[in-house]
């Protein structure tokens, strides 16, 4: 009796632990990335902890540029921006003064920015094509400097690999909480973003970035690694100053609103 009794233990022992290997191997991200200088996780680890979600207040939506910022887009044109090819960004507005990313392609702005305080609105698409593709839905991005992605994707009714999910210095650094809202709903970035100092070619100072994810802050000036990639360390830093605003088509209809920046 002790035998088979032990016979059994040993076999849902087995049951438990290949059920907890299935799911795992589920769960978003890698376990054969390389890890991030001077840290224990692994580029987009799979075990790296999701950050908590939390609920975010109000008041951070349709917030009205100071009198000092550029207007990059109102709801009215695209004349700032320019395909990410270089051609015109085209008319892509929507009847509810958004562009969809989709639509309009990749953007970057004319203009090149360094230092900054910048404020966009963007909305993940609620549509239920997208809601079996995790990787995909919602995904998009800003780009400082055209360089250093700080991260869009449906976060509120899915997830991917913790510093992949929306408010992440992508691929470096998780959120260090989840505030975002349902798919469909408004939401805003407002990124505070210290441009890199260079003596000739060498860095001396990387760039740093502070972001505040619907009124809730997710990124405490944290110095950035290197320029955006998927599944390998970040690159190495372009020597520059400044650089475009840009804007990521990913396979996603993400919406735009209501985007200034204060050049500082």
């Amino acid at each position: 009796m002790m035998k088979k009794t032990s016979i059994l233990s040993f076999l849902g022992f087995c049951f438990v632990c290949t059920c907890f290997c299935l799911v795992r191997a589920e769960e978003p991200g890698y376990t054969d990335t390389p890890f991030l200088p001077d840290s224990q996780w692994r580029v987009h680890d799979q075990a790296r902890p999701q950050p908590q979600k939390v609920k975010p207040g109000t008041g951070d939506i349709g917030m009205t540029a100071p009198s000092d910022a550029v207007v990059l887009f109102d709801g009215k044109t695209l004349e700032k921006w320019m395909r990410g090819d270089g051609t015109p960004a085209g008319d892509g507005i929507l009847a509810d003064g958004s562009f969809d990313i989709v639509k309009t392609g990749q953007l970057r702005t004319k203009e090149e920015f360094g230092d900054c305080q910048l404020h966009v609105e963007w909305m993940s698409p609620p549509e239920e094509a997208v809601k079996n593709d995790r990787m995909n839905w919602g995904n998009s991005g800003v780009f400082m400097m055209g360089e250093f992605e700080m991260q869009i994707i449906e976060s509120h009714d899915s997830y991917i690999y913790a510093d992949g999910n929306a408010g992440a210095v992508y691929g470096q650094y998780p959120p260090l909480v989840n505030p975002a809202r349902k798919p469909g709903e408004w939401q805003s970035f407002d990124i505070y973003f210290t441009a890199p100092k260079f003596d000739g070619e060498k860095l001396v100072i990387p760039a740093y970035v502070t972001i505040v994810y619907n009124g809730v802050m997710v990124q405490n000036h944290q110095p950035i690694l290197g320029t955006a990639v998927h599944r390998v360390l970040p690159g190495a830093y372009p020597v520059k100053t400044t650089g475009p605003l840009m804007l990521q088509e990913h396979h996603s209809a993400v919406k735009f609103r209501n985007i200034w920046i204060r050049p500082l």
